[in-house]
């Protein structure tokens, strides 16, 4: 059930065309250029990308509402002190652009994780009903340096398939994304996540309940533990999750990276620096 907390001000009223008596006036879906100073940004976020800019935002701007809107998937997320935060889905880019006319939205963050294409598309969407600006901080993907060993596939049957029998894959995936692995019998992952999956893994199957390490020989001594064969990762980019790959290189291990999504048309920022330098 989506909610607020962080005492959330209360709504303005808003008219029949969705603009607020004492918001910005917005033309025929067109998107503003600039948002007015009192005009709420609202954050999509889950990522630590996403926090450090709600911070930066809040330091720029202190006087303004910002809220950071998570998807509710994870029981206990990680999100900047005092921060007003909205969780549960909006109902598709209608109901989240009915959602930025009633909470006088003026600007559109969305600081999801690189493999987030469903919500970046409804998002995008949801900017054009509504008439919102739209920004999209996507942090630059990892390229291939010397002594990678990088398989390159488009989804994660792909990767799925480009494991050999009797592989021992690290699979750095998150819990959503490990369905097409469960219905092979010749592998015994290892695969690592923040919260138990639901239903359980297959008994061959080894679960390490932990965030990922920025320290790629802590990323090593893991891999070794488990006699990993393989790395299957996607391509999200960013530091905070680079140091699986770093490991699996020194250790001369194979990768399995999966390539990002398409991203929609528009503004791209890659860093918390860019975004608030784009909005003045």
């Amino acid at each position: 059930m989506p909610g607020f907390s962080a005492s959330a001000p209360p709504k303005a009223d808003v008219d029949t065309a969705g603009v607020t008596p004492d918001g910005p006036a917005v033309a025929d879906g067109a998107a503003n250029d600039r948002p007015t100073p009192q005009a709420t940004i609202l954050v999509l976020g889950g990522t630590a990308d996403a926090n450090a800019l709600v911070r930066a935002l809040r330091q720029r701007w202190p006087e303004r509402r910002i809220i950071l809107s998570l998807a509710g998937r994870t029981r206990e997320p990680q999100v900047p002190d005092h921060a007003e935060t909205r969780i549960g889905g909006f109902g598709g880019a209608e109901g989240l652009a009915v959602f930025l006319a009633a909470e006088s939205v003026g600007v559109l963050l969305d600081a999801t994780h690189p493999f987030a294409a469903g919500i970046a598309r409804n998002a995008a969407k949801a900017a054009d009903i509504a008439g919102v600006r739209r920004l999209k901080m996507l942090r630059p993907a990892w390229q291939l340096v010397e002594g990678d060993r990088w398989t390159k596939v488009s989804c994660l049957a792909e990767a799925c398939r480009a494991l050999p029998a009797g592989a021992r894959p690290f699979l750095a995936l998150g819990r959503q994304h490990l369905s097409p692995f469960t219905r092979r019998s010749d592998i015994r992952p290892l695969a690592r996540m923040i919260e138990p999956p639901e239903p359980a893994l297959p008994e061959s199957w080894t679960l390490v309940l932990a965030r990922p390490s920025s320290d790629r020989r802590a990323e090593a001594a893991l891999m070794r533990e488990h006699d990993v064969t393989h790395l299957v990762t996607r391509n999200a980019g960013g530091a905070a999750s680079y140091a699986k790959v770093e490991a699996a290189r020194e250790m001369g291990l194979p990768v399995v990276m999966i390539a990002r999504p398409q991203t929609p048309e528009g503004a791209v920022c890659e860093t918390v620096e860019d975004v608030v330098s784009a909005l003045g």
